[in-house]
């Protein structure tokens, strides 16, 4: 088998040994780029912690069951590689986290006695908090009986996607893509928010989008500081009406979204504030470090102390 060595720094474990750079494992006769049986999970280590590293790994079990494949590792196995995975970086390392597994053999279904796992440890610096701009997708998120939205699975990136390519040709960094009921579902890579009266609201789980594990820590975190957060059916337009609007998702964690449609966002000297910011500064300085003190956490509690600073933002058309 050849193997790349040209992915940076980044290790995958494969059939039971650590292998550096961009290995390959997977053949034009493999199941999982013909017939698209691949899953994956993606967790974060950063600043010493793999924060819900135990989740990430129940996920993807639960996601190789639902494609029918067969659990050759369990969550505790994976946590444990994982483990040994990040103790190849230094400790402030920013780390993407990947475990994957998919079938080798079957036809249309999958062979399960087939499966095979990997997984991929590697640099990928967490983006700072500047935000971005979103507009609405003309491509919408399926419903279970369409497709399996139970899984977080490769099959699902395409449809993310052509909404990404649309949104970036009009101008927008990412796209809010809405359900078949035509309520938003998320955004093309992430759960989305708004803030409206200083209570937070998020689209509900209605099987057309993943319960992201960052987003479930955030409504914990944000009730726990006192905060409202609605969890329910919510159209687009309510979006063009928020007094806030930001992100969660594993890849960044919580971003603001500076501009909706040609709706600007005015930031007077970060990149947050109001509940936004409370809910990146709890997520980071006491949601992912587990309680250590400011002086224990590096720059994550920089940014949280400056948040708390700002003052509201304002939006303005141009």
């Amino acid at each position: 088998m050849a193997w790349k060595e040209n992915a940076g720094n980044a290790w995958t474990w494969y059939r039971g040994q650590w292998h550096a750079g961009n290995p390959m494992l997977m053949g034009p006769m493999t199941h999982a780029p013909w017939l698209g049986s691949c899953v994956f999970d993606g967790g974060r280590a950063f600043e010493g912690v793999a924060p819900d590293l135990d989740l990430h790994c129940h996920r993807i079990v639960r996601s190789a069951a639902s494609f029918g494949l067969k659990i050759i590792k369990t969550a505790g196995e994976i946590e444990e590689l994982t483990r040994e995975g990040i103790a190849k970086f230094p400790r402030g390392a920013e780390l993407y986290l990947r475990p994957m597994l998919w079938a080798e053999d079957g036809f249309v279904d999958v062979d399960p006695e087939t499966t095979e796992f990997s997984l991929s440890v590697y640099d990928s610096p967490i983006p700072n908090p500047k935000g971005f701009s979103v507009t609405l997708s003309p491509f919408r998120r399926p419903s279970y009986e369409y497709a399996p939205t139970d899984a977080k699975a490769a099959c699902h990136y395409p449809n993310s996607a052509r909404a990404m390519r649309d949104a970036k040709a009009r101008g927008f960094d990412n796209a809010a893509m809405l359900d078949p009921l035509g309520n938003v579902s998320e955004l093309s890579t992430a759960n989305i928010w708004l803030v409206k009266d200083g209570a937070a609201h998020t689209p509900a789980p209605n099987g057309t989008f993943l319960n992201g594990i960052t987003r479930q820590r955030v409504i914990a975190l944000l009730r726990k500081a006192g905060v409202t957060v609605h969890e329910r059916a919510i159209r687009w337009e309510e979006f063009l009406a928020a007094d806030e609007v930001f992100s969660t998702g594993n890849y960044a964690k919580v971003m603001p979204i500076t501009r909706v449609e040609q709706r600007h966002r005015v930031l007077p000297r970060a990149c947050g504030g109001g509940i936004e910011r409370i809910a990146f500064g709890a997520f980071q300085a006491r949601g992912l470090l587990d309680g250590r003190n400011c002086e224990q956490s590096g720059r994550w509690c920089a940014i949280w102390d400056t948040w708390f600073r700002l003052s509201k933002p304002v939006w303005s058309r141009p």
